[in-house]
């Protein structure tokens, strides 16, 4: 059962590693005369969150931001995920246990701040859910067995109860097929402070090793997944020097 409940003191945190195997220096990279990093946080700071601030394990990402005037924070260089190392910055700046902090990811640099806002809120609504993310429908068939597509399954009130690369729900019968809406899992979260605590203490949960999606952690410990679902899907982010190119065009020819 979810209550309305206001957003508006969110946090912001941009977890942004300097290391990235297909693209590297990925945070630094120029869009039309700004890093990256600089451009997802100024996207982020047009939501309604109190404050926007970058996690970071790199002194280069570090001084970009400061040169811009972005929030950052360093963390320590051995976190495993960035779910831990948005543990740190609410360590570091003492949340108190109710804190909504969002994670938006680094190289998200068209996200909507709308989405922001719906991912905050949906959390602030869902007062027994330790966490809250995104899902929108899927409209190109080739993507329900995309194992880069994640796909998730919700329950009747909205919660998550699986996520997965495979093609969930599977459906047996072809006829049921147009019944069916399969949705991916857009990787924004919103998170209580208490529970990414208790996160870092958790220990990894076999389908999270299985699948690569460390949002299984939660559910197989027990943890609750508000989703909101959208049919705005933001434009994908940058994981190629491809997708760079599209971003540079996009704020370019906006």
């Amino acid at each position: 059962m979810s209550t309305s409940s206001n957003a508006s003191d969110f946090l912001v945190v941009i977890p942004a590693r300097l290391g990235s195997t297909r693209l590297p220096k990925k945070p630094l990279a120029d869009i039309a005369g700004k890093p990256m990093v600089i451009r997802v946080a100024e996207r982020a700071l047009q939501s309604k969150a109190q404050g926007v601030v970058v996690a970071t394990d790199s002194s280069e990402i570090q001084a970009v931001c400061d040169e811009h005037r972005i929030e950052c924070l360093l963390t320590s260089a051995d976190h495993p995920t960035g779910t831990d190392r948005i543990a740190e910055v609410a360590q570091l700046l003492k949340l108190p246990d109710s804190a909504l902090i969002v994670n938006v990811q680094g190289d998200e640099p068209l996200i909507p701040p709308e989405l922001i806002n719906e991912v905050a809120q949906t959390l602030a609504n869902n007062h027994h859910c330790a966490i809250s993310t995104i899902a929108t429908p899927i409209t190109h068939s080739t993507d329900i067995t995309n194992p880069n597509v994640v796909k998730v399954v919700l329950n009747r009130t909205n919660e998550a109860l699986y996520f997965s690369r495979a093609p969930i729900p599977f459906v047996r019968d072809a006829s049921q097929t147009d019944t069916v809406t399969h949705l991916r899992h857009l990787g924004i979260y919103a998170y209580r402070a208490d529970f990414l605590q208790a996160y870092t203490r958790l220990e990894p949960a076999p389908p999270e090793q299985a699948e690569a999606l460390e949002q299984l952690r939660a559910l197989w410990n027990g943890y609750r997944i508000a989703v909101h679902t959208t049919l705005n899907a933001p434009p994908a982010g940058v994981d190629t020097l491809e997708d760079l190119e599209r971003v540079r065009q996009t704020f370019i020819n906006p």
